[in-house]
């Protein structure tokens, strides 16, 4: 009897810094989602697709639900719990060295109320020993009737394809919803942008990481073997211009060619990558410029 393809949609949702990222750079194989030890990093839903012989997965990575403390951290936890109504299952990812807290009941409490089947992923068992797991389980299992409880180390690849046998197990039968080579839905642009603020997230500190936001103003071959790309870094303060500019521009530097290294090996091309930094005060808490800078749904 042949084997029904199989195919659905499955949210990532957590607090922020669970290693949702690295799950979703793990399970589709290659970079696609940015990461870096600061929270609230992903900022849009961010699909990647996983195609099977038998199954086609898509998996959305959520913004790490939080208290917001402006309009875009609004529109960042909006988007998240958006995207629960809009799924097949729900994966709900826990830090194993961390344990319960109270941003996990903030998120119980909102899947107590969604008919999808919800998985408990306990990522990071790398950090903890394994004795440790059993408290931990037992613990969540009196929070929510989860479908199911798998331990799994996003980063070093540990369950994580026990993971994936269990999700397709359970899965409808569906069409092919992207062709096999596609791995995300989104286009190049976004993640060349996302790649840049990566950048600035993993060599800069404090409040500068999260002010900035990523404007490509041009992509443009060159010719058949390169490109060139121009991208404005927007801040909220000039003193923050002043960090990312670096002495003698070298935190810019820095930046770019990091960067660039990424944009490579995505595109397969040389890239010249130039950066400029905009100051715009206050732009996290001004609707039109959220627009322009892509944050955009039904609320905003």
């Amino acid at each position: 009897m042949e084997n029904k393809f199989k195919s659905g949609f499955i949210a990532i949702i957590g607090r922020p810094n669970v290693g949702k990222s690295t799950f979703m750079n793990r399970v589709i194989g290659q970079k696609i989602a940015i990461m870096s030890d600061k929270p609230q990093t992903t900022r849009n839903k961010i699909q990647g697709v996983l195609t099977q012989q038998d199954a086609q997965m898509i998996f959305i990575d959520t913004p790490g639900i939080h208290k917001p403390k402006h309009r875009l951290g609004d529109f960042m936890v909006q988007t998240a719990e958006n995207t629960l109504n809009e799924v097949d299952a729900v994966l709900f990812m826990i830090n194993a060295s961390e344990g319960y807290g109270k941003g996990d009941q903030y998120i119980l409490d909102r899947l107590q109320k969604i008919k999808r089947p919800v998985y408990l992923i306990i990522n990071k068992i790398d950090l903890v020993h394994p004795d440790d797991l059993f408290p931990l389980i037992d613990q969540y299992k009196e929070k929510l009737d989860f479908s199911e409880i798998i331990p799994i180390s996003a980063l070093q690849g540990n369950n994580v394809d026990h993971m994936l046998n269990v999700l397709k197990e359970h899965l409808p039968e569906g069409p092919q919803y992207y062709p096999e080579d596609q791995v995300t839905d989104h286009p190049e642009r976004f993640i060349i942008g996302e790649l840049i603020r990566e950048k600035v997230l993993q060599l800069t500190r404090e409040e500068v990481p999260h002010s900035i936001a990523v404007m490509l103003e041009n992509i443009e071959k060159r010719d058949s073997d390169s490109i060139f790309i121009q991208a404005t870094i927007v801040t909220e303060r000039k003193t923050q211009k002043g960090i990312l500019i670096g002495k003698q521009g070298n935190m810019l530097k820095n930046i770019g060619k990091s960067a660039r290294q990424d944009i490579e090996a995505l595109l397969g091309f040389k890239v010249y990558l130039e950066l400029w930094v905009k100051v715009k005060k206050d732009w996290r808490n001004k609707q039109s410029q959220l627009h322009e800078y892509g944050f955009r749904s039904d609320e905003y």
